[in-house]
Order: structure tokens, then sequence, then C-alpha cells
């Protein structure tokens, strides 16, 4: 909170001040929308003018995001001073649907912080161990991605850094009738989009991983990575199959790859695309598939790290969607089946990481059949919930006879 406040003068840290904003303006009118706007990026201009003049630092070459959280926080002001009963509240509510997506992400900053500060040890040789049982994709991916040279490491890149405007994106089309109908739906991504970030690093602290180009690769270059790591291997020669154990890594490089939470985030993207338009679904496919290239493209996860993530998200969601609709059977033993096998994945990823190699033709199908099985249970359980949601037909009468 206090890095929040500072961020109100001094230079931001890149985040999602204006996707945050642009989550606000849902409960606005369209000339609410345009004058809110305009005035962000008024005070940008401002503030960027100030700060060349004065030569003062910028953080990260980031800076600009201070307008759109003058226009967050005036608003709350308005909602207060301005506003009564439902329009008082609804306002209150976009202000802070927006601040708590930008609290979420500095949440996260800081427990990546906490993750190599306090796990001096990581357990990648456990994982990568394990990974031999889907074939080592990472490695196969990194090469993939070499030889599409610079045009593919850039989109690809590119879909990584901006898998937050992804999210927005979809979200703002969930939520463009709440200003209409005075009111937020009961779910929708932003809430899983939370919850993930929010259930995530404390896996991390249970199973702290690096990535195979940290672990295995010159990934930390400039911070001793090539020192820390048990191998320069990544992605040309994947790593021999000997016994795990724990390796001691610098204290600077987060430990936030079981689950893949990039997965997991891109896994809810697409499901909740799914009820929007033709270009919408396309999108989202797109961001799934080109998010699921760049974690194991860039060295950053590896497959086992993503069969994680997918069982993570579509537990999660089950969950978020049950607390909304009521629990009833049907979603209590879908979460309850997803967490299993997310708690049985993490433990065969520590304790049977050699069976797994030396048995890939018995464990990879096993790895993918259960999340498959994770899969197939969540699709059956809202199909389950859409029917019973959907109205009874009434029969047409029959006509009357002559």
């Amino acid at each position: 909170m206090t890095n929040q406040a500072e961020e109100v003068i001094f230079a931001p840290k890149p985040g999602p001040l204006y996707a945050g904003m642009a989550l606000m303006m849902v409960v606005l009118t369209w000339r609410q929308r345009f004058i809110a706007a305009g005035v962000a990026i008024g005070i940008d201009v401002v503030f960027v003018g100030v700060r060349w003049a004065v030569d003062a630092k910028m953080t990260d070459g980031h800076f600009f995001g201070n307008g759109a959280l003058w226009v967050m926080l005036g608003c709350a002001v308005i909602a207060v001073t301005r506003r009564t009963g439902r329009e008082r509240v609804l306002l209150l509510k976009g202000v802070g649907l927006g601040l708590l997506l930008v609290a979420g992400r500095k949440t996260g900053d800081t427990w990546l912080l906490i993750t190599s500060k306090t796990r001096p040890s990581v357990l990648d040789p456990y994982v990568a161990t394990a990974d031999h049982a889907l074939g080592n994709p990472s490695w196969l991916a990194g090469r993939m991605v070499e030889a599409t040279g610079p045009i593919g490491t850039h989109l690809l890149g590119w879909v990584y850094a901006q898998l937050a405007v992804a999210a927005v994106v979809v979200a703002l089309y969930q939520l463009r009738n709440v200003r209409v109908e005075r009111r937020f739906p009961r779910h929708h991504l932003v809430r899983t989009f939370l919850v993930i970030g929010l259930l995530g690093p404390g896996i991390y602290m249970l199973f702290p991983v690096v990535g195979p180009v940290f672990a295995y690769g010159p990934g930390a270059s400039g911070t001793g990575g090539v020192h820390w790591a048990v191998a320069n291997l990544w992605p040309d020669t994947p790593p021999p199959i000997s016994t795990p154990h724990p390796v001691s890594y610098d204290e600077i490089t987060p430990r936030n790859c079981m689950p893949s939470l990039h997965t997991a985030w891109a896994t809810a993207i697409f499901i909740h695309s799914r009820t929007g338009p033709r270009i919408l679904r396309y999108a989202g496919a797109f961001w799934l598939i080109a998010t699921l290239g760049a974690t194991l493209g860039f060295g950053y996860h590896y497959g086992t790290d993503l069969v994680a993530g997918v069982v993570f998200a579509l537990t999660i969601e089950a969950a978020l969607r049950s607390l909304e609709r009521g629990w009833d059977r049907s979603g209590t033993q879908m979460v309850a089946h997803g967490t299993a096998v997310f708690a049985a994945l993490l433990v065969s990823y520590r304790y049977l990481p050699m069976e797994m190699a030396l048995h890939p033709w018995v464990f990879g199908p096993l790895l993918i059949l259960a999340m498959i099985s994770v899969i197939h249970g969540y699709l059956r359980t809202t199909r389950l919930w859409e029917s019973k949601a959907a109205p009874a037909l009434r029969p047409d009468p029959l006509p009357e006879l002559v």
C-alpha cells in the first residue's frame, strides 16, 4: 500500500494502471469515459514533462501511469461526496475492481521477492528429471523458437508480456453491460485471475523451482546465473537422468515455476472467451497456444509445470463458479478431483522423478490422462450446470380439431 501511495507522485513501476482504469470505467457512461481518459492522459503528460525537465529517475524506463491512478482515486472521492445510493455503490465497486487489479500485481511481485529470499534451495533437478516422462518439451520448444529467428521470438515475447492486456479485453467484454444493469456479474474473469495470483505463490513456497533457462542455462546472466546453474545445457542438450537433489540458487531469481501461473491465467482467458463472439474465441485460443509456446520456448517452465498449471486453473475456476451458484454434489466432486490430481502431481514430481524418467511410456501418458480427466470433469460439470440453468421449453399447444 505504501508503494501504491508513492506512485501518486513518483514514477510508477510497470503495471496495469491503465488496465485497472479501463475496468473501472465499465461503470461510467461513454461521456464520462472520454473525460476520464482525457484527464488521465493530460495528468501523465504534465508528470512526464516535469520529470524530463528535472531529469527525474524513471522506473525501468516506465514513466506514465500516474494519471490513471489519479483518475481512479478521483472517482472514489466523487463517489463518496457526489453520489448516493446505488450509484455510489456501483462507482465504488468499479474503483475497487480497478485498484484490486493493480494491488494484485504488486502483491504478486512482493511474493516473488519473498520466494527468492526465503527459499535458498530449488527443486529443479526433481522437476527436470520428471520432465523426461514428457520428452523434455522445454528443450524441444527452445530449439524451435531459436529456429524461427527474431520474428517468432518477438511475437511470443509480446504475447507472454501482454497477458494482462488479453485478460482485460475479455473482462471488458464480460462487464460491458454493468452500466446498463447497474450491477456486476457474480462471476467474471478478474475474480479467477486474482485468486490464481493469490494462491499460486503459496505453492511456490512449497515447491520452489526457477525454470530450465535459469537452472540449466544462462538465463540469469548478469546476476551469476551461469555460476548458480546446475549445468549450461538448455536448450541444446537435455539434462541427464541422475538422482535428483535440492540445489542452492541466488537470492534474486523468483522461484515461480510450479505451477505455471502464466499457463493457468491463459487457460482462464481461454475458458472465459468461449462465451464471446467468434473473434474473441479465436483470440482466446491463440493466446493460450502462444503462451504455452512462450513458457516452454523461452525456458521459463518445464512441461510438468504446464500440466500442473492447467489442473490448477480448472480447479479454481470450478470452485469459484460453485461458490457463485451454490455448492452442489457435481461442483464439490469436481473441485475435490482437481485438488487430488494437483496434489498427486506435486507428490509424484517430488518423490517419484526417477521412476518417471526411467519409465516415460508409462508415466508420460499417465500425466496427460490425469490432466485430461480434470478437463473432462470440468466440461461435464459445467454442461450439467448449464442444462439445469436452461429454462424448460413450453410445448406448443395442440391445434384445435375442426
